[in-house]
């Protein structure tokens, strides 16, 4: 089928490259047995660490102010899970697939038959009631000022209803956490109560946390602005913190990197959630103004890499929690494919320097008050280049060492382009 990568192009693709990375990976074992890593442990443990690739991340993105389609992009889940699949496939770093509803509304059914044929499943859910569904009779009303803290309770009636039937969708299909955004906020000061907004939105929440399975989360997900510039509902992660606290054990704060302040302190925020208990997940990509929503590190992989060093400082800490990562990104200029692919390499290489950080002399430099070297020892295993790791990781469990080079060479794109008819662009309107 067109829709598949053929095992024999990833052999071809690795059969070209196997020699460079095995003269690579041991040279690279060598260099880190000299500080006392094992470089195969490191690779078991990169292979184990998983990303969930969003369903909408595999179409191309947009701009308020227009989109430029590429060739081939998927018309419905089951391609958009035909395409997740191929980046599975070559990357074995994304088993899973998260949905939003209700752009991926299907027979839950159906979706398990495709899962099933495709080699996936599926991550944590994703709502939307930051736009309209004029199509949907189940959502007559209007979320142009607001949803879960909007003032008619009709409408805050309609989007917790919404969120529940996410629920029930994700349940059938085997997904166990349920992801919620609200663009809720006002433009203008006076144009809403502060106070009695976020209340609002606490008690909507509410009914949605007691209608969760009990081996459900809920994660609570925050952004400082757009579309509410002047004052949104839940605006940071402090807020989020606030709501995670309010609504219980089974609500928890998801991170995304581009949702911050200019140069907020991400991997302190995330250590500060750590610490509460309350650390959900994230939605990994990265951004150089504000919420940009691109490739993960491909800004600023340093702080990706400090993100993850709390992570792994975190030991146990963290494993109790078992948050969940998933990217969410815009693919307005790149395949998507290709650009999902990267981001996934990105993130694990993230991991994979922060496990090569020698805690104990890090531990012990802080507590000596020496500022130079303790830097110095993060920056140590920062500068390693662990890709022969990735592509170990890669080839082992059946992918591509090169994984975006057998991609181009697979003609995928090509292939798709030919049987999915070409998507209109769009513009915003706004000029």
């Amino acid at each position: 089928m067109a829709s598949r990568i053929e095992a024999e192009v990833i052999a071809r693709s690795n059969e070209a490259r196997r020699a460079a990375l095995d003269t690579d990976y041991d040279a690279l074992g060598e260099r880190l047995a000299r500080r006392g890593i094992a470089i195969d442990a490191v690779t078991r443990a990169v292979a184990a660490f998983t990303i969930a690739v969003p369903s909408w991340g595999v179409g191309t993105g947009g701009t308020r102010f227009a989109r430029f389609p590429g060739g081939g992009e998927p018309r419905t889940i089951f391609e958009k899970l035909d395409d997740c699949a191929v980046i599975q496939a070559l990357g074995r770093a994304t088993p899973a697939v998260s949905l939003h509803i209700p752009w991926d509304k299907a027979e839950p059914r159906l979706l398990i038959e495709k899962a099933e044929e495709t080699g996936l499943s599926f991550d944590a859910m994703n709502s939307n009631t930051f736009q309209d569904h004029p199509d949907d009779p189940a959502h007559p009303l209007s979320y142009k000022y607001g949803s879960l803290s909007h003032s008619d309770p009709a409408v805050r009636a309609q989007a917790v209803a919404h969120n529940l039937e996410t629920v029930e969708i994700g349940r059938a299909i085997g997904s166990r956490a349920l992801t919620v955004w609200i663009a809720d906020g006002a433009n203008f000061p006076g144009q809403s109560d502060l106070g009695r907004a976020f209340e609002r939105y606490i008690a909507s929440m509410k009914v949605i946390v007691a209608g969760l399975p009990a081996d459900w989360f809920l994660y609570c997900e925050h952004k400082l602005y757009e579309p509410a510039f002047y004052a949104t509902v839940v605006q940071d992660w402090g807020t989020s913190l606030m709501a995670a606290m309010e609504l219980g054990p089974q609500a928890r704060c998801l991170v995304d990197l581009g949702h911050h302040a200019p140069n907020a302190n991400i991997e302190q925020i995330v250590s500060r959630l750590i610490h509460a208990g309350k650390l959900g997940g994230f939605h990994f990509n990265d951004s150089k103004y504000g919420d940009d929503d691109l490739d993960a590190g491909t800004i600023d992989p340093f702080r990706l890499f400090l993100v993850f060093n709390e992570l792994v400082g975190a030991g146990d800490r963290l494993d109790r929690l078992t948050p969940s990562y998933m990217i969410d990104q815009s693919h307005n200029v790149t395949d998507p494919i290709e650009s999902l692919i990267r981001s996934a390499s990105e993130i694990r290489r993230a991991y994979a320097q922060a496990l090569l950080v020698d805690r104990a002399a890090l531990e012990e430099l802080q507590d000596a008050n020496d500022a130079l070297m303790a830097s110095e020892t993060l920056r140590a295993a920062f500068r390693t280049d662990v890709e022969p790791i990735l592509a170990r990781a890669r080839l082992d469990a059946g992918g591509a060492i090169d994984p975006i080079a057998a991609y181009r060479e697979s003609g995928y794109r090509a292939a798709v382009s030919a049987t999915r008819p070409p998507s209109r662009g769009g513009g915003g309107g706004i000029v």
